[in-house]
Parts: structure tokens; C-alpha cells; sequence
């Protein structure tokens, strides 16, 4: 293992801010070959496009921000960096800057997490995946995990959620098919099958979040089953025969409202359009009455 020191640049300290002053300032050159990724990358995914950019800079400029490592049996393992790392390859270069740092799994992990987080890298299913792990493998509770990454703890929880979210769906959010808004408004929906046709509809048309958003409200709103649609029809079909008999024999407009949900209570409109037709119907309806 051949490495070269050289003395740390002030403002690389301003850069990973995770460092302490009791921490050794030394910045090293390593083989590219000494250099293995981090087992707790939190990244499942390299943008393509981004990477080849990356490689570029790195074959024109070199690599100007040195990767974050720690001492493994073979090495060194990557904490923060893997992005220039991988570019570096592609670029052909045969050594790396690398600055060392004591770290075990958590602090490994915690530190990948958060430098990919500041760089905002990390698609939402990577993040709450990270998360997940931090919670689980370390114990971490959400309050003391949004301290750390910086963030509210409504917002933590409301990633962890994305985790519940049907394989499908979870896919097309890890390839940006869809954002994280199109996730929480799949997640109001009760059952699986209705969240991954919510996805599926969220792709084919190209649905905005506000969209998907009216799109659960309306296929939550509920439903009369057929039974009470017939019984309302039927109803409906009564009220407007009395409504034409009424109208026929006091030569007005009437109508019956009715109240409830079987119409057991309503209430009867009558229209007069002066005094003298007011008393030509009460005297139509006594006369009925005395009948």
C-alpha cells in the first residue's frame, strides 16, 4: 500500500463538517485499486448522464474534493465520495485524494446519509431505506434521527412511510417515474391494488400531484350500492306522480320535497299568484275535504 501525504487545505474542513479538530488533518493519495465501496451507501442508483458529466470534469480538472475513507482490512472503504471514485475510473486515473476518518458501521453510515442528504443525491425510497437502517440496525429513534440529518421529525416519519408503498410502486419512484408528492397521495388509498392503479394512471397521463391528489378524493367519496340507487329512483318516481296530481287538480305548480332517506318526512309546496287564486285553492282543497 503506497500512500503520499500532504498537507490539508483550510477550507476542506468547511466542507465536511462532521470533522473535529482532535481529528488528524492529513490528506492522502492512494491507489484507486486500495479504494472499495461503501457496504452502507445508501444510493441504490447512479444517474447515468450525471456520472459521465462527473467523469468528464474529472479527466480535465482531476479531482478537486478528496473522498472520505476509512481504514478497512484490505484498504480503505468509501464513506462519502463514491460518485468521484466511480468517475475516477471511468478517467483512468491511478490514484485518488482520500482523507481518513476512524468510523465504525454507524458512523459510516450516518455519515454517507448525511453528505449524500446536503448534496440532495438521494432519491426518497434511497433515503428512507437509509433511514430504515439507522432505526433498526442502530437504534436511532426518529426525534434523535431528525436531529441528526437536520430535518423535522413529521418529515422523517412521512419518508419511513414510503417504505409501505406495493414493490411496483416503489420502483417507479426509485426510477423518478413518479415524486414523493405522487407517493403520500397514493398512500391515502386503502388497499394495494387501488395504489398501484393510481400509479399506473399517474404515468399514462402524466398526472400533476393536485391531480392525483383529486383523484384519490374522488374514488374515496362513497358510493350508494345498487339497492339504494333502485329504492331512490323508485322514491323519486312516486313523488313526481303525486307532484302531476296535485298540479292537475289545484291548477298550480306543487311541489314535494321529501326529507330523510326513505322520504317517510317532507313537505308539499303550493304556488298561488294572488290573493283571489290563494282562496280559489283552499277552497278547491275544503271542498275536497268535505267530500
Amino acid at each position: 500500500m503506497v500512500t503520499k501525504k500532504m498537507g490539508l487545505g483550510k477550507g476542506l474542513a468547511a466542507l465536511i463538517p462532521e470533522m473535529t479538530i482532535e481529528e488528524p488533518r492529513t490528506l492522502l493519495y492512494c491507489g484507486i485499486e486500495e479504494i472499495h465501496p461503501n457496504r452502507f451507501q445508501p444510493r441504490e442508483h447512479f444517474d447515468e448522464t450525471k456520472l459521465q458529466e462527473l467523469t468528464d470534469s474529472v479527466k480535465e480538472k482531476g479531482i478537486l474534493e478528496p473522498l472520505l475513507v476509512r481504514r478497512v482490512t484490505e484498504g480503505y472503504e468509501i464513506i462519502a465520495g463514491e460518485r468521484r471514485w466511480r468517475a475516477a475510473q471511468r478517467a483512468g486515473l491511478r490514484e485518488v485524494p482520500i482523507l481518513v476518518r476512524e468510523a465504525d458501521d454507524r458512523v459510516a453510515l450516518e455519515d454517507s446519509l448525511i453528505e449524500n442528504l446536503q448534496r440532495d443525491d438521494l432519491n426518497p425510497v434511497e433515503e428512507a431505506m437509509a433511514y430504515k437502517r439507522l432505526v433498526e440496525e442502530f437504534g436511532i429513534r426518529q426525534e434523535e434521527l431528525a436531529t441528526r440529518v437536520g430535518k423535522e421529525r413529521s418529515t422523517v416519519a412521512n419518508t419511513l412511510r414510503l417504505l409501505r408503498l406495493p414493490a411496483e410502486v416503489k420502483e417507479h419512484l426509485l426510477r423518478n417515474r413518479i415524486s414523493s408528492g405522487h407517493a403520500r397521495a397514493i398512500l391515502s388509498l386503502e388497499t394495494r391494488e387501488k395504489q398501484k392503479e393510481l400509479c399506473d394512471l399517474i404515468i399514462q397521463k402524466n398526472l400533476s400531484v393536485r391531480e392525483a391528489e383529486a383523484q384519490v378524493r374522488n374514488w374515496m367519496k362513497p358510493k350508494k350500492s345498487s339497492m339504494q340507487d333502485r329504492r331512490a329512483d323508485e322514491l323519486e318516481s312516486q313523488l313526481n306522480a303525486i307532484g302531476d296530481s296535485l298540479r292537475q287538480h289545484l291548477g298550480t305548480r306543487v311541489r314535494v320535497i321529501a326529507r330523510g332517506p326513505k322520504g317517510k318526512r317532507g313537505k308539499i309546496e303550493i304556488q298561488y299568484y294572488s290573493f283571489q287564486d290563494l282562496e280559489r285553492i283552499v277552497e278547491i282543497i275544503t271542498e275536497s275535504k268535505t267530500a
